[in-house]
């Protein structure tokens, strides 16, 4: 779905499947290597290896639909645009949900304008200027084997309470402080999923993800529930010896 693109970037965290192989066979694919620190991290690094004035960032469980890429050949250049956001539509198994939880995203902007920050679990971009939202979908299908999502909710429930912990409250939205209560939003995240986004109709794709949902708030809430992590204690010198000056060090990875 990328093969009207003149440049495609990949930027690799030294995988070990076959991703390099099956990227590689593609003309217009360049491949960069860099070790993974943060998805915030390594998008503010895609950044610096793109030359055109318009980025295009896609995870790589992001699909584009024949009308999204329509449309995106069909914008307009307006000056005053600086990027687009752009609604998902959510697959479990390949199959399509009617709806999701998933929230639009910036994915097209123009380069130069856009940086990239940690936010819990996940990354968002900051743009420099006006965001306008896109009229067509992209599919989000994430295809992970059961394990590998349930290792990576794992992490990410981990991610999810520092933030919201470290977060002042008066700027927390709704929704977070709901989860940080740590005690609704197990129940209706997977009820909000079924009946308000549509998923009892779906079947037994519905009924996954609804779960899915459930898991990740429950893992969540279970974080929350535990005592937050007490700050170390303040560095007290000693009244035998005078303090000594520690030696500087430095590390390379």
């Amino acid at each position: 779905r990328l093969g009207w693109c003149d440049r495609v970037v990949v930027l690799d965290s030294y995988s070990t499947d076959r991703t390099l192989e099956i990227a590689s066979s593609f003309d217009n694919v360049d491949i960069e290597q860099r070790a993974f620190d943060s998805f915030a991290g390594q998008c503010n690094h895609g950044l610096t290896l793109i030359d055109t004035e318009w980025t295009l960032s896609l995870d790589s469980d992001y699909v584009l639909t024949p009308v999204v890429i329509q449309e995106i050949h069909e914008l307009a250049d307006t000056p005053t645009t600086a990027g687009y956001k752009a609604p998902f539509q959510y697959l479990v198994h390949g199959k399509p949900l009617r709806g999701t939880l998933y929230p639009p995203r910036t994915v097209l902007y123009r380069t130069n304008r856009a940086e990239y920050h940690q936010d819990g679990h996940a990354h968002r971009v900051e743009i420099d200027g006006a965001v306008q939202p896109l009229s067509n979908v992209i599919q989000h299908d994430d295809r992970k084997p059961l394990s590998s999502w349930l290792d990576a909710q794992r992490r990410y429930a981990a991610q999810e309470a520092a933030k919201l912990r470290a977060t002042p409250p008066h700027e927390l939205g709704r929704n977070d402080k709901l989860r940080l209560s740590g005690r609704l939003a197990p129940i209706l995240a997977p009820i909000y999923a079924l009946i308000v986004k549509g998923g009892i109709l779906d079947g037994r794709a519905g009924w996954t993800y609804a779960l899915q949902r459930a898991y990740a708030e429950i893992l969540l809430a279970l974080h929350l529930a535990e005592p937050p992590p007490e700050p170390p204690p303040a560095d007290t010198p000693a009244a035998s010896a005078p303090a000594r000056p520690l030696p500087s060090a430095s590390t390379t990875s």
